[in-house]
């Protein structure tokens, strides 16, 4: 099936991103000039891009799954886990969007009028409806990793611990914030982990698919 090593690669690419999201991204203290420095730079703007693509791959890969699975039982459930993914995605990426550009447009205006003051305005952005929505976002891709570990873990076709690390990951997507680089790292890492795993056994799916075609 084409249709599964396409959501295997976009998975593993969206894996990917997600650890290199807290490794380029600068961490500074940001209620100084220091922070402005972070916000301007191109490492600021090229991080948290990853982590947009990174999100926008993620339901490319659940849609594989989704369609693994049609001829089972469990159609329902990950249709379900793919919906959310969806929602919550769609409620997440506006707040990446000021995290990019608007703090981005602060700090150089910041570095430009030589002020620290300016830099505070990264907390009107942060705040608000869009935080709302962003929690909300992601206790929805929360919801979604768990019922696909559920999914993985009955379907047998997977193997039953591939879903663990993505659930747990994306469960613990909101307390890692307030860590500081090495925990998002680490964090980070346990995103890719679970990707790539649920990645490595959509491939092996398509194989076994086109094994029984031939």
């Amino acid at each position: 099936m084409p249709n599964l090593r396409f959501s295997a690669l976009s998975l593993g690419i969206s894996g990917i991103l997600f650890v290199l999201y807290p490794a380029i991204r600068p961490f500074s203290d940001e209620a100084s000039l220091e922070g402005a420095a972070a916000f301007a730079s191109t490492e600021w703007l090229i991080a948290h891009i990853l982590a947009i693509v990174a999100f926008t791959l993620l339901p490319l890969g659940l849609l594989g799954l989704y369609i693994s699975l049609q001829d089972t039982a469990l159609k329902p459930l990950m249709y379900s886990a793919f919906v959310l993914c969806l929602v919550g995605i769609g409620l997440t990426l506006p707040f990446y969007g000021g995290e990019t550009y608007g703090l981005h447009a602060i700090g150089l205006e910041a570095i430009n009028q030589d002020t620290a003051a300016l830099v505070s305005l990264a907390n009107v952005v942060r705040s608000g409806t869009g935080l709302i929505m962003f929690l909300i976002g992601l206790l929805f891709l929360a919801t979604a990793s768990i019922i696909v570990a559920i999914t993985i873990w009955r379907s047998g076709r997977y193997q039953k611990w591939s879903g663990i690390p993505f659930a747990l990951g994306m469960t613990l997507y909101i307390p890692q914030f307030f860590g500081g680089q090495p925990l998002r790292l680490a964090h980070g890492l346990l995103v890719t982990l679970g990707c790539l795993w649920i990645a490595v056994g959509l491939w092996r799916q398509s194989k076994s698919n086109n094994i029984q075609k031939a």
